[in-house]
């Protein structure tokens, strides 16, 4: 079964020394932040509008900031244009991931 349809499957995958997720991108929110897991995606609300790639470099940015990540280590995989996207991370840990939608 591909887990990018199951939505009880993580929205993460380690593969190496990178970190695969899914994200799905809420745009012109009030503010940049992780809204937990919904449908198999980690949700994230940017103050960014969709229009010239600015909701994807502002995603980039603030996954980045989030894990302690160069902004070069995150890398856009697929869905430039749609509000899903798969993003890489090189060097960042399930467990950071973890951390930050899940903060205790």
């Amino acid at each position: 079964m591909n887990s990018s349809n199951n939505p009880t499957a993580a929205p993460w995958s380690e593969e190496g020394s990178s970190l695969l997720l899914r994200i799905f991108v809420q745009p012109r929110s009030s503010r940049n932040q992780f809204c937990g897991i919904h449908e198999g995606e980690i949700k994230l609300r940017l103050t960014s509008p969709p229009v010239e790639g600015a909701a994807n470099e502002s995603c980039r940015e603030f996954v980045a900031k989030q894990l302690k990540v160069p902004k070069s280590a995150v890398v856009l995989i697929s869905g430039e244009t749609s509000r899903h996207k798969r993003l890489r991370i090189e060097g960042a840990s399930t467990e950071q991931i973890k951390q930050l939608i899940n903060p205790e």
